[in-house]
């Protein structure tokens, strides 16, 4: 993106993925893939989260903090891949809602705010193996129920940036006008597409974008 420093990239690409989630959030909601309730109770962990996260992620040097990064999505994206697939039956069965259930839940949207804050984020590669996990919401329903998170999670993340002058606001909004096309003609195709495969691509993307990151990082961190 060309800027000279890393927590200028992570600000402004967290305030452009927050404010695109948002807006993508109606057409998935439109189509009926947006849990509010877990939705609401995943996020609201996750602000706590996500304050802390990006207070020590100001405090990180930027490389470093892509750097690792980067093995984080490897992490997740493996697990995802190497996840058994559920019987279609059992998918689109609503979860009975325990205690325990809760618990896992509302833990899990802190840990992810936590990461998403630290590391700049948005965090919908976070966001969405939590709600499938902790939520128990097939991969289209942790899609568009992600959303809401991940524009929290974005919106709170660059908003602490910017108070340390690390936000552009320009290319944040160049790169709105571009996601806004982009996620309404995604709603569009994701029901087209099985879940198990849904999942697959998701991850396999997110396996890309990590070693695209590691690579653009690595010289800097091993002063290569």
């Amino acid at each position: 993106m060309g800027f000279d420093h890393p927590h200028i990239a992570i600000g402004t690409t967290a305030l452009a993925v927050g404010v695109n989630a948002y807006l993508n959030l109606i057409p998935h909601t439109l189509k009926k893939h947006v849990d509010y309730k877990i939705g609401i109770e995943f996020t609201l962990p996750g602000i706590a989260g996500v304050l802390i996260g990006s207070e020590l992620g100001l405090m990180t040097p930027g490389d470093d903090l892509l750097f690792f990064f980067s093995f984080l999505m490897i992490g997740i994206a493996v697990y995802m891949l190497k996840r058994k697939c559920v019987d279609m039956s059992q998918i689109e069965r609503k979860v009975e809602r325990t205690s325990k259930s809760f618990a896992i839940l509302i833990l899990t949207g802190f840990i992810v705010g936590f990461a998403s804050g630290y590391f700049g984020i948005g965090g919908g590669f976070l966001i969405v193996p939590g709600l499938l996990f902790g939520g128990g919401l097939n991969i289209l329903q942790a899609v568009g129920t992600s959303l809401l998170s991940v524009g929290t999670f974005g919106v709170i993340t660059a908003g602490r940036y910017a108070i340390s002058g690390d936000l552009n606001i320009i290319i944040a909004a160049l790169f709105v006008v571009g996601g806004v096309f982009g996620g309404w003609i995604g709603s569009r195709l994701a029901g087209m597409v099985p879940k198990r495969r849904l999942t697959q691509i998701f991850a396999i993307i997110v396996i890309l974008v990590a070693f695209y990151i590691m690579y653009q990082n690595y010289t800097v961190i091993f002063h290569l």
